[in-house]
């Protein structure tokens, strides 16, 4: 059976090599480059990718639903520009894909490198991932923000977890905040969401993940984590307090 991965990236020049290394051993990979502005394009030139370009999008599905649109072989793995599939997984991967029968999807754990740490806790572990599937078997969901597969089949699960490098420098942070504070203004807009509401949902954010689901265990880093996270719904709370359904 064959393989494809598909990847789209955006302003990716530091992490996307990392990416595409991790997957090399695919029959096919597929870039879709996002109106990066900066080297994206040239770190993909040592790799063997189909290589398209498209205009950046908060809605990240058009994107990766035309990303796996693009691919060819009997399965599809979708892969984050800043993410790497490391051997066990890949290993993990090449097993179950090679029986025409079993499952039309999988889903698989996901480790969060955070501030020179994997954390464990906080809701960013197992931080569970829908990434494989047969082709023609799954199809995203037209979502503002989190997007999501809609699986025709049934689903079962990798053991070995996807790792996540969301933010290498600060740079980062702040590029992710502005990002995912405005899809989630946009989805709150789209739902006519209580703009009281919108504005506890930040503090209940911190509550959750860093005391309920014990952030706190994961030391210095958990708490860095958590008030990012913090600051980035509060970053949407305030857009969308400030231009409502204008969005």
């Amino acid at each position: 059976m064959s393989i494809s991965i598909a990847i789209i990236a955006h302003n990716e020049e530091k992490n996307l090599p990392r990416a595409l290394e991790s997957a090399v051993w695919a029959d096919e990979i597929i870039l879709v480059d996002c109106g990066s502005t900066d080297g994206t394009a040239a770190a993909a030139e040592n790799f063997k990718v189909r290589f398209f370009s498209r205009p950046n999008s908060t809605a990240v599905y058009i994107n990766k639903q035309f990303a796996i649109d693009q691919a060819a072989s009997d399965w599809i793995f979708i892969l984050d520009a800043d993410e790497e599939i490391p051997p066990e997984l890949r290993e993990e991967i090449k097993e179950v894909t090679s029986s025409p029968y079993g499952a039309a999807a999988f889903k698989m754990p996901r480790r969060n490198f955070y501030f020179g740490r994997w954390l464990k806790h906080g809701g960013k572990y197992p931080d569970t991932q829908l990434r494989l599937f047969r082709r023609g078997k799954a199809r995203f969901l037209p979502l503002p923000v989190h997007e999501r597969l809609e699986v025709d089949g049934e689903t079962s699960r990798l053991s070995r977890p996807l790792n996540h490098y969301p933010c290498a420098v600060m740079e980062d942070v702040l590029r992710k905040r502005a990002f995912y504070g405005e899809a989630l203004a946009k989805s709150y807009a789209l739902k006519g969401k209580s703009r009281l509401l919108i504005l506890l949902r930040p503090f209940n954010c911190f509550f959750v993940n860093y005391l309920l689901k014990m952030g706190f265990l994961d030391g210095t880093q958990g708490l860095k984590t958590a008030l990012m996270d913090f600051r980035t719904v509060m970053a949407s709370a305030v857009l969308y307090i400030k231009k409502g359904r204008n969005l």
